[in-house]
């Protein structure tokens, strides 16, 4: 384990039975807390991607934008938004995708992302991988590449790798439990 994902996790707050009975969400407010920290995060993120080609940063709503849009400006990129169905003010494209109840919908904005474009797509935490999924399919139907997810924290025992394995991208995150 490296010296950042350690203290990373000394940081993150496991709260039990949040938001129902039997979750252990992982709480990223104390990281967000410390700017120095942060600021490590994003380093890290910058470190992951050596020899990675990345021309954008597809970011995910909401959390998905506190180190993407960072990570943006630290390599001079353009950070895109990917938000939930009827958040985007503008021409959209969407993509619906299955949850385990329901389904939900993602969207951003037409000319985003250009054809040929690289695009890493970036959340900051990664579960059963659907909507790093979907946000990754606004990718490739607007003529991108994704050639790198990222993520603060992988819940690895949900699987969501295994989702993102069609893409075949690098996959990034600092923090696995």
């Amino acid at each position: 384990m490296s010296d950042l994902e350690t203290r990373l996790k000394s940081a993150i707050r496991a709260v039990p039975d949040f938001p129902k009975p039997g979750i252990l969400f992982r709480d990223i407010t104390p990281v967000l807390e410390d700017a120095r920290l942060c600021n490590d995060a994003v380093e890290g993120f910058q470190r992951a991607m050596e020899g990675v080609r990345v021309d954008a940063i597809a970011g995910i709503e909401s959390r998905g934008f506190l180190f993407g849009m960072p990570l943006a400006l630290a390599l001079g990129i353009p950070f895109v938004t990917v938000r939930k169905k009827g958040k985007l003010p503008w021409k959209t494209v969407s993509y619906s995708y299955d949850l385990e109840y329901g389904s939900a919908e993602v969207e951003m904005h037409v000319d985003s992302i250009r054809p040929g474009m690289n695009v890493m797509v970036h959340d900051d935490l990664l579960a059963t991988g659907g909507t790093a999924m979907a946000a990754a399919e606004l990718v490739r139907m607007q003529g991108g590449t994704v050639t790198a997810f990222s993520f603060l924290i992988e819940l690895s025992f949900l699987n969501g790798m295994e989702r993102l394995k069609p893409f075949n991208a690098k996959a990034i995150r600092l923090v696995t439990y």
